[in-house]
């Protein structure tokens, strides 16, 4: 009885051990008397017991790795450390498995001779400014050479540059050197500015004070002119009021139709007028003179009357 309850254990130990799970993102290789059988994918299998074994599980999601620095020689004799990362991911279980030995390290040495490769056709400077060009050149080269081992490069990136300390030493003072040369300039740019600023704002000022000052004598101008013309105008306007007042003073005389005696008194008034002693030269009428000799005459027989 013991050794059939001992039979029974075996047995259900080995049909346990045909039952194989493969879970998500996973494959098994399957070989069969040393020979490779199937490739199973994700879900339950069953193996037929000591024929069939597992030779290797595969993970298919991507993975990275991270190379130790390389040293790589540039096109001008500069030596330097370059480490890289590359993503990959295995597409084909059976090719990863029977493909090359150690696949990583595989992965490793082609990644550094093809980096030797590619940094020994470039100069320092395009070293340490192509970067983006690089990590193609190595992705295309490197996607090549492992397809047969049934592995996909999907990105491979330079995480660091290391160049020699005088390198980087002068490339420090280099870049110290730029900086100073950007801060003058743009100093100088700044001052320029500055005085173009200036000279823009006195010529302005310039401008201003001259169109303020023709503004003012255009107004002066115009209000000497205004004050003449003005002047002339009441200038005229006297004149014509004083030729109304004589045209009416005659006016009146005709119209009171004077007789000759009373013309006569008017003149001797204006002649009287004339005589005040202030005139140097009187022009005298005709009339007057008559009328003035006439009076001389009554004056002198007046006289002899009296004596």
């Amino acid at each position: 009885m013991p050794v059939i309850i001992g039979l029974l254990v075996v047995i259900l130990i080995v049909l346990a051990s045909c039952v194989r799970i493969v879970p998500q993102a996973h494959s098994y290789v399957v070989e069969r008397l040393g020979g490779y059988q199937a490739t199973w994918n994700v879900g339950i299998h069953f193996m037929v017991p000591f024929v069939d074994k597992v030779a290797k599980r595969v993970l298919l999601k991507e993975q990275v790795v991270d190379f130790a620095p390389q040293p790589v020689i540039t096109k001008d004799n500069v030596t330097m450390k370059i480490d890289t990362v590359v993503f990959f991911q295995i597409t084909d279980p059976k090719l990863f498995a029977y493909g090359v030995e150690r696949p990583i390290l595989a992965i490793e040495n082609l990644t550094a001779t093809t980096l030797r490769n590619i940094i020994g056709d470039l100069e320092l400077d395009q070293t340490l400014t192509s970067r983006e060009i690089i990590n193609t050149k190595m992705r295309v080269s490197l996607d090549v050479a492992t397809d047969p081992w049934g592995i996909k490069v999907n990105r491979v990136e330079l995480k660091n540059i290391i160049p020699p300390a005088a390198i980087q030493d002068a490339m420090e003072k280099q870049m110290k050197a730029e900086r100073e040369r950007r801060e003058a300039i743009l100093r100088a740019e700044g001052e320029k500015t500055s005085q173009i600023l200036v000279a823009e704002g006195k010529k302005q000022s310039t401008i201003l004070e001259a169109e303020a000052a023709k503004a003012a004598a255009i107004l002066r101008a115009e209000a000497v002119k205004e004050a003449t013309i003005r002047e002339a105008e009441g200038q005229a306007e006297a004149t014509l009021a004083v030729q109304r007042a004589n045209a009416d003073s005659i006016r009146f005389l005709n119209e009171a139709n004077p007789s000759t005696a009373v013309l006569q008194i008017k003149s001797l008034e204006a002649f009287q007028k004339a005589a005040d002693g202030k005139a140097t030269k009187i022009i005298i009428p005709s009339e007057i003179q008559g009328i003035a000799g006439l009076a001389k005459s009554i004056t002198e027989v007046i006289g002899d009357k009296e004596n």
